[in-house]
């Protein structure tokens, strides 16, 4: 195992020779609310994408929200000249997991970096995400309407299987435990017609498909949501995986990509007590696709700080304070260990029982109760096997949410865990 201070981008070396080969980097976050995490994934992600030829960031974040920040950045026909206008065109809750300052200025220096070169040679930015059935179903009328006229029954066909539930998910969920309810078939015909589409070039056609793809996911995900258990996070995991293998295979046979996400999805499930409740996610899943050799997985954690979150799911967000890590936990070894800030890099033969044996690791979401800390907000991990590297900040500090459109009260689409 490899120790380096962090104080400057270039302490980044040890992890980026790492990475070197790698065809995919997955950069994780403990929280979706702190400054830090957001701060040192973008230097990260910077020199990845200007010194190895990355090719685009995917993030867990929904297909249309991000591809209007995807123009932006890309200097696409009709894309916003400023990409923090775009973030803030946000709308499903949590906003501020993207609508952030930090993000902002991420997408900014991408834009700056794109604009300087040929457009076949921009970098990216996409949405991963299951969740946005309705944005997903009108892009696809929007194209539809200009592109391929004939092709809209499948569309129509679709969106009126859904519309006496409006956006209220749930009901569909728990109708659809009857078949006559279920709206599978509609969706499997609309994916296939956008399919044929997109197969001929261009982003468009791509984009369509892709918000094809969402509206097929986000079904089968409300579907199962409502049963509870593993399997609705599991479709939304594969739902991520696939979209990253689509991306992958867009940009071409050489491409590479960097993914944003928690460590919960990021770090892979079978060395945590996830594999156990027959839970899975995208980190395991591009593992077991590409090779462990083509996949980077970097984790994140701290010890104390303050974070961005809300108290119950849909309330607006606070700063709440993160209080010590209890005894016994990875946050509180690396506390005692390490210095203020590190890169850690695993592998080789002699790494320490702390890095090799199980212990708990923090996870805070979106929805975070500090006094949870006694019993909850961990996951019991084995470190070394999770991750191939990890960046510790001992304190952390608070996100910077920019003004967004978030929907009051909306319902939760969250299944388990953090």
């Amino acid at each position: 195992m490899l120790v380096q201070r962090l104080g400057a981008p270039s302490d980044f070396d040890p992890l980026l020779e790492r990475v070197r080969d790698a065809r995919i980097v997955m950069i994780g976050e403990a929280t979706h609310g702190s400054y830090d995490y957001y701060r040192l994934r973008e230097q990260l992600t910077r020199r990845l994408i200007a010194e190895q030829g990355f090719d685009f960031v995917a993030v867990e974040g929904d297909w249309p929200d991000c591809d209007r920040v995807h123009r932006s950045v890309v200097g696409a026909a009709g894309g916003l000249a400023d990409p923090q206008t775009a973030l803030e065109r946000f709308e499903r809750w949590p906003t501020w997991m993207w609508a952030n300052a930090e993000v902002a200025r991420f997408c900014r220096w991408l834009r700056a970096w794109n604009l300087d070169r040929p457009e076949a040679e921009r970098a990216g930015f996409h949405g991963l995400d299951v969740y946005s059935l309705w944005e997903s179903m009108q892009a696809i009328f929007d194209y539809l309407g200009e592109e391929d006229p004939a092709s809209l029954e499948a569309a129509q066909e679709a969106y009126r299987c859904f519309e006496p539930y409006g956006k209220r998910f749930e009901e569909y969920g728990t109708a659809s435990r009857f078949v006559s309810a279920r709206c599978e078939e509609e969706v499997i015909r609309l994916l296939a017609r956008t399919r044929e589409q997109a197969t001929a070039d261009g982003a468009d056609r791509f984009s369509a498909w892709q918000n094809a793809a969402v509206v097929a996911g986000a079904e089968r995900y409300y579907r199962t949501m409502v049963g509870g258990g593993p399997e609705s996070w599991n479709v939304r995991d594969t739902h991520m995986a696939d979209s990253l293998d689509r991306l992958l295979d867009r940009y071409g046979a050489e491409s590479r990509g960097i993914v944003w996400a928690h460590n919960t999805h990021v770090g892979d499930a079978r060395a945590t007590d996830m594999a156990a409740d027959g839970m899975i996610n995208i980190g395991q899943l591009a593992r077991e696709r590409h090779s462990r050799d083509a996949v980077a997985l970097v984790g994140f954690g701290s010890y104390r700080g303050t974070v961005i979150a809300a108290p119950r799911w849909g309330s607006p967000a606070e700063t709440m304070v993160v209080p010590p890590a209890r005894e016994g936990s990875v946050e509180r070894r690396l506390h005692e260990l390490m210095p203020e800030r590190a890169v850690l890099v695993f592998g080789g033969p002699d790494q320490p029982e702390w890095v090799t044996g199980e212990a708990d690791h923090r996870a805070i979401g979106v929805v975070y109760d500090p006094s949870f800390e006694s019993w909850g907000n961990y996951v019991p991990t084995r470190l070394g096997e999770r991750y191939d590297a990890f960046i510790w900040c001992d304190e952390s500090t608070a996100l910077h949410p920019l003004p967004a459109l978030a929907s009051p009260g909306e319902m939760e689409t969250y299944p388990a865990g953090v």
